[in-house]
């Protein structure tokens, strides 16, 4: 009987999904509850189950194919007995070969002429070819045919190994030469790919357009002197670390110095909905992080009520499975105001993008000894600019220069921050 595919709701309002790998091919057995296919939302990163063990029958949906949920993207032939096309049994005088077009067993009779169209298979790789079913996605994956791919495997099986072998052969040869060529040979090769743009990326592009177009954004910048907060680290980390199984980062005196300036000025933790300004009294912080697909951005909720131990332990589990693409959606809705980390990457000034609705987004750089002037003295000290983007419709100027400015405070006196100064 043959079950269908179905992409399930993955979150509230999200109406479509993209195809980013299936972990099986047609014709391979499944368990129920397997993992079959990765699916991407504008949001997240999700593993499709098996809702029965059999064969996998029919793909309809491919790679990088969109989907819209409730949509039908395959086809399980419940209770099926099969196992890997490699494995199944041949009958005399055929070879079985798992085609990469369209996974299916196909049966290449030995000695046969082959159909017109057809490339003849190399001498090398004799008349007879067992393609794994790992060769069949890579192959499929590279656009290549089997007849292009010396097999080495035993009995004449294509492996994995040799498809990628013939890649890489591929990626590194010289442009071939035009037949006649006219001044010069050509020296090195230029080629373009095509690739569809992730879920997440097409988001992420709209988001930032919408920004552009709605908001009216400005960015103010300022600089902080860090050596307070780097000795204090200094001076505390081997204690905090033992108590709390975490190090002691930048980013958890950053999140508590951006809600006490929220506090100071509202209209950053605010957002406008029509013609109305909606001043929210919690602080929902979103810290940006990199992921295996993209940067993310979950949400520390309540990061008021939060100590410093809490949130590094929380921003570290976010950096994790973002890496893994384990954040759940629920974690990246919502959000008063953003923190950017450039920083880590090396950047020294940037123009961060407010992620609307929210009407903020401080963005972090990185720490760079300078010259700077101390009581009539030139020191070096480490110093970091940090930048404020804010949408100019709600929050004007001076509260966002008075904003960057009790950052700036607040961090070069940390005591400020338990002391609520």
């Amino acid at each position: 009987m043959a079950i269908e595919l179905v992409v399930p709701k993955v979150g509230e309002s999200i109406t479509e999904v993209q195809i980013v790998q299936w972990l099986k091919a047609e014709g391979d057995r499944v368990e129920r509850d397997s993992n079959l296919a990765v699916i991407e939302t504008d949001k997240a990163t999700v593993e499709l189950p098996a809702p029965v063990a059999g064969i996998l029958s029919k793909v309809l949906k491919g790679k990088g194919a969109t989907a819209k949920v409730g949509e039908i993207i395959g086809y399980i032939e419940e209770g099926a007995v099969g196992s890997a096309p490699a494995k199944a049994e041949s009958k005399p005088g055929s070879a079985m070969s798992f085609g990469p077009e369209t996974g299916k067993i196909a049966v290449i009779k030995k000695g046969a002429a082959p159909a017109p169209g057809d490339a003849a298979p190399p001498a090398a790789a004799a008349s007879e070819k067992t393609v794994m079913p790992a060769a069949a996605r890579a192959l499929a994956e590279n656009h290549l045919k089997s007849e292009d791919v010396r097999a080495t495997g035993p009995g004449g099986r294509l492996l994995k190994e040799d498809v990628m072998r013939q890649v890489e052969s591929l990626a590194s040869a010289p442009a071939r030469a035009p037949e006649t060529p006219t001044v010069a040979t050509v020296a090195g090769a230029r080629s373009e790919e095509a690739v569809p743009m992730s879920m997440l990326r097409r988001k992420v592009a709209e988001r930032l357009v919408q920004a552009q177009q709605t908001a009216a954004l400005l960015t103010t910048f300022n600089e902080i002197d860090m050596t307070e907060v780097m000795e204090l680290r200094k001076r505390h980390q081997e204690g905090f670390t033992k108590k709390h199984g975490i190090k002691l980062g930048f980013m958890s005196f950053f999140v508590k110095a951006a809600v006490e300036a929220l506090k100071l000025i509202p209209q950053i933790n605010a957002e406008i909905r029509g013609n109305e300004i909606i001043y929210k009294h919690y602080y929902d912080i979103g810290v940006a992080v990199g992921g295996g697909k993209g940067l993310v951005v979950p949400v520390i909720r309540n990061a008021e009520r939060m100590g410093f131990a809490q949130i590094e332990q929380t921003i570290a589990d976010f950096g994790k499975r973002a890496q893994a693409n384990a954040i759940k959606l629920e974690e990246l809705q919502g959000g008063t105001f953003t923190i950017s980390n450039g920083g880590v990457y090396g950047s020294l000034l940037s123009t961060p993008i407010v992620n609307p609705p929210q009407s903020g987004v401080l963005g972090m750089h990185a720490t760079q000894e300078r010259p700077v002037a101390r009581d009539g003295q030139v020191v070096i000290r480490p110093m970091m600019y940090i930048a404020l983007t804010y949408d100019h419709r709600i929050v004007d100027g001076k509260e966002a220069v008075t904003f960057l400015k009790r950052i700036k405070d607040t961090l070069e006196d940390p005591a400020r921050i338990l002391l609520e100064v």
